[in-house]
């Protein structure tokens, strides 16, 4: 659905459907509208776009009650990074935005919002998160226990079951094609150049695409496997012989070099 400038005007998609829940008989409970909303982050002065910044849940029932929600899928309103680092200069320059655009939301509704629960990067409150540099995080390293492996799950489940695999870690550094389309970077087709390593990092950022995308890398890679070629190898074929459009190509001619695939992965998470 889209989301208009003033969606809660007379006439808008959100309105009609308001008007077509008032007109129900009974219980029923309209639920689930949901909203993907994208928007950009600073860091350094420099805006950085995000497909998915916020999604707008919105509950309706009959006689206009509702309940919206509000999920953020970036770190940049916290004090420290979702790979547990400080970052005041980029809370500076984000959370009084997010802040802001909270108390317009509760002028809105005329009611303040009520926190979520807490998870392991945050702890939300009526506008903003609470610092968690006084008590830290529940885990050294949740990027690498948790998002990483979550981001190769979602990919692995877009393709089926195979041996025909390149091993997903390497401690080596790696070479690396970003792939692009329409201008945007939908991840980086990687290579280890000391083991028989290779993959995709999609690029959070970009959302759904972005694993649309590196399903179909990985499946050229897996063919690439099936013929026997060494990971490096088979990053310049993949590279050469790319998948249907829809998946992009290598913005590069020749491969760069990482020097090791967290540094890809950070990359790849971030920007």
């Amino acid at each position: 659905m889209p989301l208009e400038r003033e969606p809660l005007s007379s006439g808008t998609a959100l309105s009609s459907l308001a008007d077509k829940v008032d007109a129900l008989v009974g219980n029923e409970v309209f639920a689930n509208v949901r909203f993907e909303c994208p928007g950009y982050w600073l860091e350094s002065g420099v805006k950085y776009r995000a497909e998915i910044l916020f999604v707008v849940q919105v509950d309706l029932w009959p006689n206009r009650m509702f309940v919206v929600t509000i999920e953020t899928y970036h770190d940049a309103w916290l004090t420290m990074d979702t790979r547990d680092r400080e970052q005041p200069e980029i809370y500076a320059q984000n959370a009084p935005r997010l802040t802001a655009a909270l108390k317009e939301l509760a002028a809105l509704f005329g009611s303040a919002p009520i926190p979520g629960d807490p998870n392991r990067h945050a702890t939300p409150t009526e506008f903003g998160f609470e610092d968690p540099r006084i008590e830290g995080f529940a885990y050294d390293d949740s990027w690498g226990t948790f998002e990483v492996p979550g981001r190769a799950g979602l990919l692995e489940r877009r393709i089926p079951a195979s041996e025909d695999e390149y091993e997903g870690i390497t401690d080596h550094p790696v070479r690396y094609f970003t792939i692009q389309r329409d201008g945007q970077t939908l991840g980086y087709l990687w290579a280890s150049t000391g083991d028989e390593a290779a993959g995709y990092e999609p690029r959070t950022a970009l959302g759904e695409v972005a694993f649309e995308a590196g399903a179909q890398w990985l499946l050229r890679l897996r063919e690439a496997h099936a013929k026997g070629m060494s990971a490096l190898a088979a990053l310049s074929w993949a590279a050469q012989t790319s998948p249907p459009a829809d998946a992009g190509l290598p913005a590069e001619d020749a491969p760069r070099e990482s020097p090791s695939l967290d540094a890809l992965q950070e990359l790849s998470g971030r920007y």
